[in-house]
């Protein structure tokens, strides 16, 4: 019966997809042009990738310099007094060296609609939840877009049915997501790959609907005097892999991706108090085998108008801590660690900002050291540096296939 009933919700949860996109043109063709605006937007990257050491396994890429452009142009309309609004953003990247990472994905293509105490998103949608700098802990309705970062930060675009409520006791989200993004991962001939490559087109999962599993997902969040505190819950297909160890086609050693199912529960909260906000996300998930327990915990704190001038600086400390079973569940690096960091906003006319810290292994010593800095260049152009450097990587660490990878990104925007 649990069967029956969850594949007749999704194919009706799928033609109530097609029903209210097909609403939203009816709509749309309803009103003239004259009663809607466009408006176009975006922007085109070059970067420059470098490798300051060779690489660790055998196939892999030595080269230290690695071009690529990216594409992501923003198309957004609006009409009937602004209450309807259709987004597309696609994204496109041509990497000079790993052919996973040249790849194209839809951001966003979506349309909203905004009553007067609720609003509506029907199509495919990018979401954050969190409030944490060193990891974003209950962030899961996006899958994360691997190639792009190991920060897990870019996410690829999720279809979805996003109805919020706007109430005086709170926020409440309910996410209907009826068609699951696989993780990317990089070539098997690229850096950032780890010691095995990733056979991607082999992915397994224990749904047997697949990719078309209907995964639920509840969010109620709510500001109470100088707290703002997230309540979550997720039930559906694991965003995190568990990478098996098998031949590919090719009988090569690799690993195979296999998607649990999982319930997660979350939490995520911060308190402002003057300069200081104090953090923290935890979450209780069953599914990986055993449940298990992870949190993120810690605080930020500015001072303003640093020696006089108007640059700010933020110093953030955080504690990581997993209890998950690395046998049984997706691996992670971040289980026992602190993070340590500062941030510095010149508040000038050209946006110049930098983040820079460190995460470090309490038991292991393993560390990693990370550099995000940006400036404005005249009205339409925007320079950045990003760098990640692994430095100390024990041998029973998750990033010990990393060692060798440390990297820079050198990134020149032009906005549209």
């Amino acid at each position: 019966m649990d069967l029956i009933r969850h594949r007749y919700c999704r194919r009706h949860t799928a033609d109530l997809v097609a029903c209210l996109l097909l609403a939203s043109c009816c709509s749309l063709g309803s009103n003239t042009a004259s009663a809607g605006e466009w408006d176009i937007s975006g922007y085109l990257a070059g970067e420059l990738r470098i490798f300051p050491e060779a690489p660790a396994f055998r196939g892999q890429d030595d080269t230290t310099l690695s071009p690529s452009i990216v594409a992501v142009p923003e198309f957004v309309f609006q009409w009937n007094e602004d209450v309807d609004r259709l987004t597309f953003v696609p994204f496109f990247r041509v990497d000079g060296h790993d052919g996973n990472r040249t790849h194209a994905d839809l951001r966003q293509a979506s349309w909203l609609h905004i009553g007067e105490t609720w609003d509506l998103v029907v199509g495919v949608d990018k979401v954050f939840w969190g409030v944490t700098e060193s990891r974003h802990l209950v962030d899961i309705v996006n899958q994360n877009d691997q190639v792009e970062d190991i920060d897990s930060e870019d996410k690829l675009g999720q279809p979805m049915i996003n109805l919020n409520v706007y109430r005086t006791w709170g926020d409440l989200g309910l996410f209907l997501l009826p068609y699951f993004r696989e993780r990317t991962f990089p070539a098997s001939d690229a850096r950032l790959r780890g010691p095995l490559p990733v056979a991607k087109n082999k992915a397994m999962f224990e749904s047997r609907d697949g990719k078309e599993n209907l995964d639920i997902a509840l969010r109620w969040s709510h500001v109470i005097g100088n707290w703002d505190i997230g309540l979550a819950y997720f039930d559906g297909t694991s965003r995190e892999p568990r990478l098996v160890p098998a031949p590919d086609e090719g009988g090569t050693p690799a690993l195979i991706p296999f998607y649990d199912l999982i319930r997660q529960a979350s939490a995520d909260a911060q308190l402002t108090e003057g300069a200081w906000l104090w953090k923290l996300e935890a979450l209780h998930r069953d599914g990986h085998g055993d449940r298990f327990s992870a949190a993120v915990v810690g605080f930020e704190h500015t001072t303003f108008g640093v020696r006089g001038t108007s640059a700010d600086l933020g110093l953030l400390v955080e504690y990581l801590y997993d209890d998950r079973n690395p046998e049984i569940a997706p691996p992670t690096a971040l289980d026992d660690d602190y993070f340590l960091g500062a941030r510095l906003t010149l508040n000038d006319t050209q946006d110049t900002s930098a983040l820079v810290g460190t995460i470090i292994d309490r038991n292991l010593g393993s560390s990693i050291v990370f550099i995000e800095a940006e400036r404005r260049i005249g009205n339409s152009w925007r320079f950045e540096i990003e760098g990640r450097m692994f430095f100390n990587i024990d041998k029973d660490d998750p990033l010990f296939g990393f060692a060798n990878d440390s990297f820079f990104t050198l990134r020149l925007s032009r906005f549209l």
